[in-house]
């Protein structure tokens, strides 16, 4: 049974009820984390707050993490709130739907810098906020995709930020290792999220897993949560700069 009492997470993501966000959530909580938890905008607010209630002693925070001074705002609060923090959870990533059909080498400049913005440099943004709260270490985590590695037919430009975000979470773990500060990636298998709806063919996506993977089944979001609560306790003390594969196997199959 991993313990986390005592222990401050602060949760980005949180959408509805199938983001991975909530899922890590749900988790962090059972074992006793107290959790800041983190949505976009006005427009989520209400279905974020109905779900946040459900885990008593949580608490929501609005954040655009695009916007420095939403994501310095937000750290101030926090600080004030609750001291310090212990895990920092980014379950961001967004590309202009249009990104995401049809052929890569039609990638706009501006949907390239969108897709890479909101899901890469937000990580590098949100630990730097995250990092003078962190005074006892901790552990960053972000959520990543097998299309870093190879090709997925129509995951595009989304493939190049998930690429540039497992990269990050190297660059991060080295930086902060001294502050006993660990940076990790979870690479989970497709899952039916509101980002993963804009990805052409997400059903052939997820019929094709379910059919290779190892497990012959697709993962869910309470797996994942788990695997967050791993990287989150003293279980994976010395495990930084890694990607976690929850996928079902899918990940070692060739053909």
């Amino acid at each position: 049974m991993i313990d986390l009492a005592g222990k401050t997470a602060v949760v980005f993501g949180l959408a509805n009820k199938r983001s991975i966000a909530w899922g890590i959530a749900q988790k962090l909580h059972e074992a006793g984390a107290t959790l800041a938890i983190c949505y976009q905008n006005d427009r989520m607010r209400l279905e974020a707050e109905d779900l946040i209630a459900e885990l008593p002693g949580a608490s929501g925070f609005q954040c655009d993490v695009s916007n420095d001074q939403e994501i310095e705002t937000l750290f101030a609060a926090i600080g004030k709130k609750y001291g310090k923090i212990n895990i920092l959870v980014h379950a961001v990533a967004y590309a202009p739907a249009e990104e995401l059909r049809g052929e890569f080498i039609t990638t706009s400049r501006e949907g390239f810098r969108i897709a890479l913005d909101v899901s890469v440099y937000s990580l590098i943004a949100v630990s730097r906020a995250a990092v003078p709260l962190m005074t006892d270490g901790g552990s960053i985590m972000t959520l990543t995709f097998y299309a870093a590695e190879k090709v997925v037919p129509n995951y595009n430009v989304m493939a190049v930020a998930k690429a540039g975000l497992e990269s990050t979470v190297r660059y991060l773990a080295a930086n902060l290792g001294s502050r006993n500060i660990r940076v990790n990636a979870i690479s989970a298998g497709p899952i039916k999220t509101l980002a993963a709806r804009g990805v052409g063919a997400l059903g052939d996506m997820l019929k094709s897993h379910a059919e290779r993977a190892p497990l012959h089944r697709n993962v869910d979001q309470l797996e994942v949560g788990g695997a967050a609560l791993f990287l989150a306790s003293n279980l994976s003390s010395a495990i930084t700069g890694e990607i976690l594969y929850v996928d079902c196997g899918y990940n070692i199959m060739g053909f």
